[in-house]
């Protein structure tokens, strides 16, 4: 049965991709580089999502520690590495545990503002939920934010337009761990037919150089070196 979260096609829809503290905080266990500009990027989206009443679908890594040497080493169940920056979380939201089932509501999108879909791999169209979401779900475009460009962030954009969806690609709100790689994704999905973009081009220009980051000493030493009306706000990746 094709999903009905809305009773005509979504204008607009943000697809918020591993915005874990293992991918984004300097602590973390995987963190991409740049971490601070990208997160700062990725608050602005989503406060503009939040002000525009954009729905928002969010996929999330998690994995089993086995105790195998080679097992993942980030996104653990149940660590705080796995958990969401907490700005990415909207209150009116639903989660779905990484499993076989492809179950969901068919009210889902009418009921909750964000969904959140855990995944145990890369590739979210991996899992039957996420894979029957993003294929049924009708919308003029699919905007991409989050981590890893080389990787996660690729696989999405690439199985949505081959899904035929609209997809753009917020260049500036996306993580890496490697630089060419990134470049040689982001061709691959624009030679595919994805729009990349900035943050500014959908949520405009801030005034405020370094909001939302890390709470890390090198961030902590760039946001001194602002001017004071440039605010630092490490407390919000906190809890």
């Amino acid at each position: 049965m094709t999903l009905q979260p809305f009773k005509k096609q979504l204008k607009l829809l943000l697809l918020d991709i591993d915005t874990q503290k293992d991918f984004l905080l300097a602590g973390g266990n995987a963190c991409i580089r740049n971490h601070a500009e990208v997160l700062a990027n990725i608050r602005r989206v989503m406060a503009w999502a939040r002000h525009k009443n954009i729905p928002v679908i969010s996929t999330a890594e998690v994995y089993r520690n086995n105790g195998e040497e080679d097992a993942v080493g980030y996104c653990i169940d149940g660590t705080d590495g796995q958990r969401k920056i907490p700005y990415t979380l909207l209150n009116n939201r639903t989660s779905f545990p990484a499993d076989n089932k492809n179950a969901l509501p068919l009210d889902l999108l009418q009921a909750h503002r964000q969904v959140i879909l855990h995944k145990r791999c890369i590739d979210p169209f991996d899992e039957p939920r996420i894979e029957r979401l993003l294929s049924e779900l009708q919308a003029g475009e699919f905007i991409l934010i989050g981590a890893g460009t080389e990787d996660a962030v690729k696989a999405t954009a690439l199985g949505l337009l081959q899904r035929g969806k609209n997809v753009m690609v917020v260049v500036d709100a996306l993580g890496s761990h490697n630089n060419r790689d990134a470049k040689l994704a982001l061709r691959a999905m624009e030679a595919k037919g994805a729009k990349l973009i900035e943050t500014k081009k959908i949520a405009g220009v801030s005034h405020l150089r370094c909001i939302g980051t890390c709470g890390c000493e090198s961030c902590r030493r760039r946001a001194e070196e602002r001017k004071p009306s440039q605010v630092f706000l490490a407390e919000d990746i906190r809890g």
